[in-house]
């Protein structure tokens, strides 16, 4: 059959340019994490274990940053084919004043009592006290970090997507540069060590609110996103509309982010060593996989666009050849990492042994589950969510991570006493075992929803 899979040109020029560029910006961003782990391995590693730990928040911060912009870009990218603006900065303002909101939350609990915060991921007093260190600044780049990444989603889901690479690489540099002086004292700057770290990262993320926010002001003429558009009264329409579509998927990430902290936890009471460990092997993780995860963006573009603008006629070729693509860059993902894990490696030279040692276990089992992570999730979170049936994801995770994989980890760690290794494979055997529920899902089509918005702007 001709269309069975995709056949036109445009069709991979735009899959690839986008993943590209997007995995590039993320490359960037996890590359800052790298570098703070690897300056920070050189300086203490109990400053490592302790900013990792504390980089949970963040990490929870982010799930439901995201899940509040990906919910207004199944709106933005559906509209955005239909040829509507308005929707664009409707819906971008409800995600906007949701984010700085939500971010404000965790930012009070870090500022305020960053050790009871830490407490709840470790009982090591030194991890503790280098960890609050790194909290006490890194809190009030929180409600930063919400309006820049919301503005970035919002001209992602008009296919403006490489402005976030070029700021991504100037807040990369910034940081990077403050890192070597802040940390270690260079330069003629004090040794603030974890504190460095945060004032780095920090200072960073005001430079990119700062670019971003010029970018959106001056230089973007799809959307025209103005400060009036910003302090009008919202639509009710669509706040009912975002609300209705948009919440599964900010709970979906607000669940996730918890059971991330959970994860870590987990392992934070099993030792300085698995702590560090975990740190490693996921930030290298995160590197080597930005091209699954901008996969996951692109796709879900895309697919919005596509109903947007021509129904549902090429959603089948469309689907069936992403997932392709998916398993594709899923195993070259893999495979990478697998190949370049002792490598890489060497740049943590302060590790000690048994930390080490873990780094290379972790992200042996990393490689393998990596290939169902670049299939499911862009699957489920990129596709399905764009089609319309948001609450999908939201139930897929509470059955997998809250029913089988948190309790089976518990299990293993503190009542069978197994090693951190078999505990790490359990916390992420989810990865390989949604494969089935997408193929399943993905393929019945049963996703493909309608989505309401309001065409005119409230009062």
């Amino acid at each position: 059959m001709s269309t069975f899979f995709m056949r036109d040109r445009r069709f991979y020029l735009t899959f690839f340019s986008m993943t590209a560029t997007i995995a590039l910006q993320n490359a960037i961003v996890f590359a800052v994490n790298l570098a703070d782990a690897i300056m920070l391995a050189r300086y203490s590693e109990t400053s490592l274990s302790g900013v990792a730990l504390l980089n949970q928040v963040q990490f929870l911060l982010q799930m439901l940053v995201f899940g509040v912009a990906e919910g207004a870009l199944i709106f933005s990218s559906r509209s955005w084919g239909e040829g509507k603006i308005e929707p664009i900065r409707e819906v971008t303002n409800i995600a906007l004043r949701i984010g700085v909101a939500l971010s404000i939350i965790p930012a009070l609990a870090v500022l305020l009592v960053p050790e009871a915060v830490l407490q709840l991921l470790t009982t090591d007093g030194a991890i503790i006290d280098e960890g609050a260190k790194y909290a006490r600044i890194i809190g009030f780049s929180y409600p930063v970090f919400a309006v820049s990444q919301i503005l970035m989603i919002m001209l992602r889901s008009v296919e403006t997507v490489r402005i976030s690479f070029y700021l991504s690489i100037v807040t990369f540099a910034a940081n990077v540069t403050l890192n070597y002086l802040l940390i270690f004292g260079n330069g003629g700057f004090p040794e603030l060590g974890c504190a460095g770290a945060a004032i780095a990262t920090l200072c960073a993320r005001l430079l990119e609110l700062g670019l971003i926010a010029a970018y959106v002001r001056f230089a973007d003429h799809k959307v025209e996103l103005r400060l009036p558009h910003l302090l009008r009264k919202l639509n009710r329409q669509m706040l009912r509309d975002y609300i209705r579509v948009g919440s599964p998927v900010f709970l979906s990430g607000a669940l996730w982010g918890i059971a991330m902290a959970i994860q870590t936890g987990i392992l934070g009471h099993m030792g300085s060593s698995a702590i560090a460990a975990n740190s490693v092997a996921t930030t290298v993780f995160q590197i080597v996989t930005v091209f699954a995860m901008a996969s996951s963006s692109a796709a879900a573009v895309m697919t919005g666009k596509n109903i947007g603008e021509r129904g549902f006629d090429l959603v089948k070729p469309y689907t069936r050849t992403f997932q392709m693509l998916f398993l594709l860059i899923g195993l070259c993902s893999g495979t990478a990492l697998f190949v370049l894990k002792d490598p890489i490696l060497l740049f943590f030279s302060e590790l000690s042994p048994e930390s080490a040692r873990l780094s290379l276990d972790f992200m042996t089992v990393l490689s393998v589950t990596t290939v169902g992570t670049a299939y499911q999730m862009p699957a489920l979170v990129g596709i399905v969510r764009a089609g319309g049936e948001t609450d999908f994801v939201l139930k897929n995770d509470l059955i997998f991570m809250w029913l089988i994989v948190l309790p089976s980890s518990v299990m293993t760690a503190f009542l069978f006493h197994c090693t951190p290794l078999v505990v790490f494979a359990c916390l992420k055997s989810d990865q390989v075992l949604k494969c089935a529920v997408a193929a399943v899902k993905l393929n019945r089509y049963t996703w493909i929803r309608k989505i309401s918005y309001p065409e005119k702007s409230g009062a």
